[in-house]
């Protein structure tokens, strides 16, 4: 069985780690906060067990568990065969992992970011060896979405361009290649013009989340509304992602608007606040927001 490492466990990894258990690999999920690892090991019983009810594993719940490992260190990141990142958008943050990564992981282990926005070559200049260092974007819901971009940063291998798509068929989704490493690189620069657009004529009172997400659900076939979307992944994330977009210099791809700045100061976070653009109940369900 292939080993798999994913450093932190946020909404992120956590999903990473679940969909690479359930594809049969040995999962070493690390985050120093042993009581994140608690929740994240608590959201993968919870899931599998959700998705077994269902007729959605063919596997018992508790077997995909036990391939799942808590750690709250890199000691053993010399034996696995992938390794992913997944900690939260600071470059500075991961620049410093990645430099402590190429020490430990075994030479001929590519060496993966999930981050949405930082090319991948300024990642990789943390390494010895930038040729085996590429970009694997998920998107979350992890267990849920079926595409992962696989980015080719500037002195990435085929070889490592070609496990790394490979990789990501094997967990049961669809790899997008970006042939060429931008910030935001291809489905998030998309999304990221639709939604700058979104927050700024919700901040100058044009039209309410609501009637956008119906809009864009009904008049251009979205499953999901993209203030939705932004509460699910988190809109202190999205926050982050919008100064590290300008820090690149990708100031068109963010709303001009402080709407989300200030939401989040609020503690307007998102699903996992119960409340964002949304409230949401104890389950995470949606409900009607009282008070505006």
């Amino acid at each position: 069985m292939k080993n798999v490492m994913v450093v932190g466990a946020g909404f992120m990894g956590t999903g990473i780690a679940q969909v690479c258990a359930q594809a049969g690999y040995g999962v070493l999920l690390m985050d120093s906060d042993p009581a994140v690892l608690d929740k994240a090991h608590a959201s993968i019983q919870w899931s599998v067990e959700k998705f077994s009810s269902k007729g959605f594993l063919k596997e018992d719940p508790a077997a995909i568990l036990e391939r799942v490992s808590l750690e709250t260190d890199l000691e053993k990141a010399s034996q696995v065969q992938w390794c992913i990142e997944a900690v939260y958008e600071d470059e500075k943050l991961k620049l410093k992992l990645f430099e402590e990564l190429d020490q430990r992981v075994a030479a001929d282990t590519p060496l993966a970011s999930n981050t949405s926005s930082i090319p991948i070559t300024r990642l990789a200049r943390a390494t010895q060896n930038p040729a085996r260092v590429l970009g694997l974007h998920f998107f979350g819901p992890v267990p849920f979405m079926g595409i992962v971009e696989v980015v080719k940063g500037e002195k990435t291998s085929d070889d490592i361009l070609s496990r790394g798509a490979k990789f990501v068929q094997s967990l049961g989704k669809t790899p997008l290649t970006v042939h060429k490493d931008i910030p935001g690189f291809v489905l998030n620069r998309i999304f990221g013009a639709a939604f700058r657009e979104c927050v700024d004529l919700v901040a100058e009172g044009i039209a309410s989340p609501e009637d956008i997400d119906v809009g864009m659900r009904l008049g251009y076939g979205w499953n999901v509304g993209p203030f939705e979307i932004a509460d699910n992944a988190g809109l202190d994330t999205f926050v982050r992602v919008g100064r590290s977009m300008q820090a690149l210099g990708e100031q068109s791809l963010v709303a001009k608007s402080d709407l989300i700045i200030k939401m989040v100061e609020q503690g307007r976070l998102g699903r996992k606040a119960g409340k964002g653009f949304y409230d949401y109940d104890e389950n995470g369900k949606k409900k009607v927001r009282e008070g505006g």
